[in-house]
Order: structure tokens, then C-alpha cells, then sequence
């Protein structure tokens, strides 16, 4: 399904267009500030590095998702991104069509590395 999602370089401007400085444990879109940040911070660190890679995000008509998929030199990067470390399971229709290929969830434990990748 084609479709597109827009982040903002800062989560600032985000907050100041939903209205919302609340901190992060009374707010109710912890995730998509989380994701926000993830992706926007992993295209300063590829563009600052001139790494180059088509950019993604893949959902099906049953809502199933990943968050971020780069492509580099025809391999796949698929993650999850997730604020929680809990057993979050990526799609089997996204694992079983794309079997070769690194897809990992990332969370608030494990985050760094994704964004020096």
C-alpha cells in the first residue's frame, strides 16, 4: 500500500502544532514523539555522513506496519520502533516476504546503535 508519513526535525515544532509541553509520563503520544525522534535523528547522522539509502515505511491494509526500512545497495533495513522494550513482534507478512534481511525492533533500551547505522 502506498502512503506516506512526515516527521519533523524537531519534536518542538510537533508539540507546538498539537498544543501538548506536558512531560513525557502525562502524555498520550509517547510513541509517535519516540518514533519522531528516532527517524529524524537517524536522517541527520545518514545525510551528515553521506549515507545514502532509500527510506521507507511499510503498512498493510490491515494496519500491520514497519516503522522504517532503508535500502541500501538492494538490502533491506526493516525496525520497529517501540518506546517499550516489551515482546514486540515485527509482521509475518513482512518477515516471511522479506526473509534475508535485517528487521529488528528498536526501544528505549537499544536505540543507540540504530542511530549510528
Amino acid at each position: 500500500m502506498k502512503g506516506k508519513k512526515y516527521y519533523f526535525i524537531d519534536n518542538g515544532i510537533r508539540n507546538v502544532l498539537i498544543g501538548n509541553f506536558n512531560q513525557l509520563n502525562l502524555r498520550q503520544d509517547i510513541g509517535a514523539l519516540w518514533e519522531n525522534y528516532l527517524i529524524s535523528e537517524r536522517f541527520k547522522f545518514t545525510s551528515y555522513n553521506q549515507i545514502y539509502a532509500n527510506k521507507y515505511f511499510w503498512r498493510t491494509q490491515d494496519q500491520a506496519e514497519i516503522d522504517y526500512i532503508d535500502e541500501r545497495d538492494g538490502f533491506l533495513n526493516a525496525y520497529g520502533i517501540k518506546w517499550t522494550p516489551k515482546n514486540v513482534r515485527l509482521p509475518n507478512s513482512f518477515l516471511e516476504s522479506y526473509p534475508n534481511h535485517i528487521c529488528e525492533t528498536i526501544n528505549n533500551e537499544n536505540y543507540a546503535d540504530f542511530l549510528k547505522k
